[in-house]
């Protein structure tokens, strides 16, 4: 929607409301038609739906060679679930109880992203951590999994063309590793081995909407020397598997300041095997996981683009809803 369209839709509203006083002197709507042209200082519509949408779709933009982006970013997780109390005594079951529980997840990310040429940017991303869950009344505040990220776009961007940019991400172990944990008396802020990943995402411009989607895969690294007591046994290896995801959605310019993006992801994330001390295994089946996220862009100044988001778990291994908002941080120690 650019400005030309909507001062010509309130004309034509006006018109349309009172026929007669419209079309009273050509004079007049000679004049009308030149104060509604496009004036030469108005903005290009499609250039603010690239920015507001860039700032919420960070895998679809780049920065320019030699410029600094600092970005933070807050995200609230609630992970509902049920436990099953069950003792076991001489072989009959004494107990058997349904506990309802719950895990309150709060990220606090920064992201920091370098223009190494116009079309290859770095980034780096570090996260603060902090779970609570209600069920054992267990909290946790640390770092999480720290990632570096490359992306990559191969041609200068064409309007009306799709734009095509390939990523790879490398995610480190630096959070509370699940399986260097007491699990009955602590809780992890992070995945517990290294993660390797790649893929690409698509995304064209079709004024005032911003289609876009996108392809990865992930492989992650088997952790040994572990030494983690589960039950009666010693946790020696984790070889978790490989993990596979696609996304897909669309964005649409409500005003040149404010956009609306829905996107649907899908993950798939193989079986992981636990090997132990005394040679048994224990395999986690595969999971397949679905979220819905919606994203409101709002401009509040010329450098400033703040987002809010809300995701809905789609799944059961989903998480049940996300909260989250994220913005730039700009000082003049990072201008270009």
């Amino acid at each position: 929607m650019n400005r030309w369209f909507t001062r010509g839709f309130i004309l034509c509203s006006i018109a349309g409301l009172m026929p007669g006083m419209a079309i009273a002197q050509d004079g007049n709507v000679d004049q009308a038609r030149e104060a509604l042209a496009k004036q030469e200082g108005d903005e290009d519509s499609t250039r603010q739906l690239e920015e507001v949408f860039q700032a919420s779709e960070k895998n679809y933009s780049l920065q320019q060679k030699g410029s600094h982006a600092l970005n933070y970013s807050f995200d609230y997780t609630y992970t509902a679930d049920q436990r099953l109390d069950l003792a076991i005594s001489d072989g009959s079951v004494r107990n058997l109880d349904v506990v309802p529980s719950a895990t309150h997840s709060f990220t606090n990310a920064f992201s920091y992203d370098y223009g190494l040429l116009n079309n290859l940017t770095v980034g780096t991303r570090v996260p603060l951590v902090v779970k609570y869950d209600t069920q054992d009344e267990l909290n946790v505040s640390d770092f999480g999994d720290i990632s570096f990220t490359a992306r990559w776009q191969p041609f200068a961007y064409v309007p009306g063309k799709m734009s095509t940019t390939f990523f790879g991400t490398l995610t480190s172990k630096t959070g509370v590793s699940p399986y260097e944990i007491d699990i009955n008396e602590q809780l992890s802020t992070g995945s517990g081995y290294y993660s390797i990943g790649g893929g690409a995402s698509l995304s064209k411009v079709l004024d005032p909407v911003v289609v876009f989607g996108s392809v990865s895969a992930t492989y992650n690294v088997t952790e040994s020397g572990l030494e983690q007591v589960r039950g009666a046994r010693l946790l020696e290896k984790v070889e978790p598997g490989f993990g596979l995801s696609g996304s897909a959605g669309f964005a649409y310019s409500l005003s040149y300041d404010i956009s609306l993006s829905v996107s649907a992801q899908l993950s798939y994330s193989d079986e992981t095997v636990l090997t132990f001390s005394n040679g048994d295994q224990a395999v986690a089946q595969d999971q397949m996981t679905g979220f819905l996220s919606f994203s409101l862009g709002t401009r509040v100044s010329d450098t400033t683009i703040v987002n809010t988001s809300l995701g809905v778990g789609l799944t059961e291994d989903a998480p049940d809803f996300s909260l989250g908002v994220s913005l730039p941080i700009n000082f003049s120690g990072l201008k270009e």
